[in-house]
């Protein structure tokens, strides 16, 4: 029987003034190039020249989508509905990003690729009880889509079956505006309307604390 799972390719949308280069593995962005105000197009995210080299395991999460569940889970381990789980230890001391096989290393499915004004490409994968020592199934669909011209939305959701479950996903592109080849961001800033945020730990590990900021509106300068 042949073999029918999805294999690794690349796609494009393009709505003529934004051009983005996809991935079915990992559901990744490659590259999103976008018009400076000389109208001179800027590949502004970090990525590799080829999906080969993405199979080869040499980007740390570049352009991704990681789950079941983004960032650390202290020592690996949580308890759900009085069940404990342990889950491998990938960033020591702790589980990082879903475990050695995460959805960034997974071959999404694509389930649509519409072109025109507003393009847009869905991606699907499933994740079956005990995997990365998580309970229960759970399918995730992401839709990238090119709303106007300067504009790219993603939509993500994941959907569980049987057993409950957890799930945080999170989109991983590393950005710099002034285009990937141009140097450090440290004159970049980020702002951010919240509430509240998380403080972490020495290991990067939210405390559990949920902290008010006096402000609504948080601003991160980026220092690294």
């Amino acid at each position: 029987m042949a073999d029918e799972s999805p294999k690794p390719e690349t796609f494009e949308l393009n709505n003529g003034s934004m051009q983005v280069l996809l991935t079915n593995l990992g559901c990744t962005i490659i590259s999103l190039s976008v018009p400076g105000k000389d109208g001179v197009l800027s590949d502004v995210v970090l990525g590799l020249e080829s999906v080969e080299s993405y199979q080869k395991g040499l980007a740390p999460y570049f352009g991704c989508i990681v789950g079941r569940v983004a960032n650390r889970i202290k020592d690996g381990k949580f308890t759900l509905d009085g069940i404990h789980y342990s889950l491998p230890i990938n960033n020591p001391p702790n589980s990082l990003h879903g475990g050695n096989v995460g959805f960034d290393k997974k071959v999404w499915e694509v389930v649509e690729h519409k072109k025109g004004e507003t393009p847009s490409i869905t991606f699907k994968c499933r994740s079956h009880d005990g995997e990365e020592g998580c309970p229960g199934d759970i399918t995730v669909t992401a839709t990238y889509t090119l709303t106007s011209s300067t504009t790219l939305r993603l939509d993500m959701e994941g959907v569980p079956k049987g057993k409950p479950t957890i799930v945080n996903l999170a989109q991983h592109t590393y950005w710099n505006l002034a285009g990937h080849n141009s140097g450090n961001i440290l004159d970049h800033s980020i702002q951010l309307w919240a509430n509240h945020i998380t403080p972490v730990n020495e290991n990067t590990v939210p405390t559990g604390e949920i902290m008010p900021v006096k402000v609504p509106l948080l601003i991160y300068i980026f220092n690294r």
